[in-house]
């Protein structure tokens, strides 16, 4: 027990390494930039205040993402995912793969999950003891369940996920801007440096290696950006991209895209005016998302209502249809239409209490 003990705090330390290096780095080139560059190298006053005023904002908004996105919590799902302890002793005491999954279907028939496990059994997590709701997934460093899980990231020391996604990609946005920002304003004094125009002084190396590092971190963030912003326009996380989700028609990659703009407000929300800031503003639970797939029989395109009884297509549909949230709602109401190719949808309103069950024509 002890050495497994000592074995994990070990591991924790560890991995705040990545973390302390990118702060040392970034705590460097404020140094570097402000004092070495800025005070002693430049002799212009008004460009030493023009270059002072665009750094320290890019920096505040680069290191306030950057601290959201290690310090904000992975969410985790709602306890209404978790086994009864009757259903969880039951569930323990069947050895038959079928009988426990019989147990799980009842469990999640009140769930809105709409998505399987490949072999289409119920996504069960047995570490955490809990049905996982549709994009969560099991992280073993962290060693929990994290709603629309993308990956765990080293340089964080976090899992990005839904809770802090929209974070990182400020993080992404704002490190790049700095690192842009920081290799084009040195780059005139690195020539000078380089090619001796300027005297050599305690700053040279300061400046050279300044401009050689943002220029390294921009162009290795880049590729990162690029492809995440490419993931926001198909609403697609890292693991669904390798992995796509299974829905009751099969697997579809593209089962919760809802058009580059829906899937855009999907993660930054729906006022513009919040979207540059690491604030939280995305939206919807994390448990269930809006998906333009079918849910029910293909032949039978439908509108449900809440004053009707889910149907029950047996076991290759186990879940049931569920209302919509407020946000999933105003993300399928728009008039415009979905950007992604695919067949005809209708949304008809039948009454103040009813909901909208979104089916494609097969």
């Amino acid at each position: 027990m002890a050495p497994s003990h000592v074995l994990k705090c070990c591991q924790k330390v560890l991995a705040w390494v990545p973390v302390v290096f990118i702060a040392l780095v970034v705590a460097w080139s404020y140094y570097a930039y402000v004092v070495e560059l800025c005070v002693f190298t430049i002799s212009s006053t008004a460009e030493k205040v023009v270059y002072l005023v665009v750094f320290h904002l890019s920096f505040v908004m680069f290191v306030w993402s950057y601290w959201k996105t290690i310090f904000t919590s992975p969410a985790s799902p709602s306890n209404e995912f978790c086994l009864s302890k009757a259903d969880k002793e039951q569930y323990e005491k069947e050895e038959r793969p079928e009988s426990q999954q019989e147990i799980l279907r009842r469990a999640a028939k009140d769930l809105p999950i709409y998505t399987t496990t490949a072999s289409r059994a119920i996504r069960y997590c047995d570490r955490c003891q809990l049905i996982k709701p549709d994009r969560c997934h099991h992280c073993s460093a962290c060693d929990i369940c994290v709603l629309k899980m993308d990956h765990h990231c080293p340089w964080v020391n976090n899992c990005v996920g839904f809770s802090n996604y929209k974070f990182f990609l400020l993080f992404l946005m704002y490190s790049l801007l700095y690192c842009l920002f920081v290799a084009a304003t040195v780059l005139q004094y690195f020539i000078k440096f380089w090619t001796n125009e300027l005297p050599d002084t305690h700053a040279k190396f300061h400046v050279l290696f300044l401009f050689f590092v943002a220029a390294m971190f921009f162009i290795s963030i880049l590729s990162l950006f690029s492809y995440h912003c490419w993931l926001v326009g198909k609403n697609r996380s890292t693991i669904e991209t390798f992995r796509a989700p299974t829905f009751r028609n099969g697997p579809d990659k593209n089962g919760f895209s809802l058009g580059c703009s829906k899937n855009l407000r999907e993660v930054f929300g729906d006022e513009k005016k919040y979207w540059l800031l690491p604030i939280f503003t995305s939206l919807g639970d994390g448990c269930n998302f809006p998906t333009r797939l079918v849910i029910m029989d293909p032949e039978q395109l439908t509108v449900s209502s809440q004053n009707e009884p889910a149907k029950s297509s047996g076991a290759n549909q186990p879940f049931p249809t569920r209302p919509l949230s407020e946000s999933q709602n105003r993300l399928l109401a728009s008039d415009s239409q979905w950007v992604e190719s695919g067949p005809e949808e209708e949304n008809i309103k039948s009454g103040a209490k009813k909901h909208i069950i979104v089916s494609l024509e097969s």
